[in-house]
């Protein structure tokens, strides 16, 4: 569990389906920035680092429930971080995100399935 609060990072409405914004960590006061994805109407988000290479996942191609890293391709899942695809072999970190009242709310370092 994390004592972090959620921060208010953008409007639903300004990130598109298929779209990624990335929020600085001297936003989020984690230790990396943070890429929020948007999936139909599921928004997602992981470290913006890719634990492989160090390319940056919100440069990179979102398909099918993953992103692909911009760099080598390896490719990892948004809901969880777990690795689907060679080269890379550690999982991204991943971090609450939910959309409450149209605003985008962003916890880092709590897991998508910590309880509130």
């Amino acid at each position: 569990m994390s004592d972090q609060q959620p921060i208010d990072v953008f409007a639903a409405a300004d990130l598109g389906d298929g779209d990624a914004k990335t929020i600085p960590a001297k936003v989020t006061g984690w230790s990396d920035a943070i890429t929020v994805f948007r999936d139909g109407d599921d928004f997602y988000a992981l470290d913006d680092t890719c634990p492989h290479e160090k390319a940056s996942l919100g440069e990179g191609w979102l398909e099918n429930g993953e992103i692909e890293c911009p760099l080598h391709q390896s490719r990892f899942s948004l809901k969880t971080g777990v690795v689907t695809c060679l080269p890379a072999t550690r999982n991204a970190r991943t971090h609450r995100v939910e959309v409450v009242d149209g605003r985008v709310l962003l916890t880092p370092g709590l897991a998508p399935t910590d309880a509130a």
